[in-house]
């Protein structure tokens, strides 16, 4: 990846090599099966850096192959990240005939390592044959409420411990594989009783309970050299009083980037999310959860303007110095060394093979998925 040098109002680039950089810290979320022509002028305007995946995009592995190649010419010269939420259980984007997962709390149940392995092995596998670069996953919450909403089955069990086992296990083999892992949410979204799709939870802990069990998993996570971490629209009053976490710099700069010593990426929630949503609209959530220290920011509601206006407002808060330039310039530096790992080059201009046909669903797949079963 490669900018213009040169100043431009006291930064070092052009005005375009800055929208260009500004566009890499954004994933965008589109209706349909197939790029519509609002993304594809977002992303020549500011070469955006990912695109995400949901149920509404897909029809067939074939369909989701030849989108993925397409998000790839987005941006001529740059890689561009495909994202899907592909957990398994109940939160799985692509279903039938790729192979239908059991929950994350069947195989929490199992306490298998080796399975544990063997299933994000084979997920990734499936994955990087329809040209899926990163997956918002594993969950890493430590399930301390029986009923919360927003988590349940999600959560591969209640014990930190347990959860940090399995999870590194999941991190190391998916990412083995080919497709980066992002572990979720961020410091912790596992006792609570409200669904941040909806509203804002609060997680009401003191630093030190959330260090002895909400963290244990995403340290873990982190020594197993996860790509990205995804944090969450939860409010943490222990650490910040007004700010969910996706949004607080006092939790992503201070807590995950300096304390926790993270130095992948940082990832938001889909900032359309009435956790964050219902006080800010998603181009202010954007800049604040930047400016907190995240390095990419999703934009799931197809509401291009609004995916245009973040940017926009990015780049004008760099440009009055409201942004601080070198902070995102580490932003894409970390896009940039992430990419080189898990986006080939190679293979980006050339059109997806049929060797999806020989992985998705088969039957050393579904002999996986229905070991795991037996612990549903």
């Amino acid at each position: 990846m490669r900018f213009a040098r040169g100043h431009y109002n006291g930064i070092p680039m052009s005005p375009m090599a800055l929208r260009r950089q500004v566009g890499q810290l954004a994933f965008l979320g589109f209706q349909g099966s197939q790029i519509p022509p609002e993304v594809r002028s977002i992303a020549h305007e500011f070469a955006v850096g990912g695109v995400i995946l949901f149920a509404r995009n897909v029809e067939c592995p074939e369909q989701i192959a030849e989108l993925a190649f397409e998000a790839q010419r987005l941006v001529p010269d740059m890689p561009v990240w495909v994202g899907v939420d592909q957990e398994g259980g109940r939160v799985a984007r692509l279903r039938r005939p790729f192979t239908e997962w059991p929950s994350m709390a069947a195989l929490g149940r199992s306490g298998d390592r080796i399975l544990a392995r063997r299933f994000a092995e084979a997920l990734g596998r499936e994955l990087g044959a329809v040209g899926v670069s990163i997956d918002f996953a594993p969950v890493l919450d430590v399930l301390t409420n029986a009923h919360n909403p927003a988590i349940g089955d999600r959560a591969l069990g209640s014990d930190a411990g347990a959860v940090a086992d399995l999870g590194a296990e999941i991190i190391d083999a998916l990412q083995a594989a080919g497709v980066a892992a992002c572990g979720k949410h961020f410091p912790g979204h596992g006792d609570t009783s409200v669904d941040s799709h909806h509203d804002l939870p609060v997680v009401d802990h003191a630093p030190d309970r959330l260090d002895a069990i909400e963290y244990v998993p995403f340290r873990r996570a982190i020594d197993a050299g996860v790509a990205a971490i995804m944090v969450a629209h939860v409010l943490v009053p222990a650490y910040d009083e007004e700010r969910p976490a996706s949004v607080s710099p006092r939790i992503v700069s201070g807590v995950l980037r300096q304390e926790l010593s993270f130095d992948n990426l940082i990832v938001t929630d889909d900032l359309s999310m009435k956790g964050c949503s219902a006080r800010w609209a998603p181009p202010a959530a954007a800049l604040m959860a930047v400016a907190a220290g995240a390095d990419a920011v999703l934009l799931c509601e197809p509401n291009h303007d609004q995916q245009a206006q973040a940017l926009e407002d990015l780049v004008h808060a760099i440009e009055d110095g409201t942004l601080s330039y070198q902070q995102v310039e580490a932003s894409v530096a970390r896009h940039q060394r992430l990419k080189s790992r898990f986006l080939d080059s190679d293979d980006r201009g050339l059109r997806p093979s049929s060797r999806w046909r020989q992985v998705v669903g088969c039957e050393a797949h579904a002999a996986i998925a229905a070991e795991m079963a037996r612990y549903a």
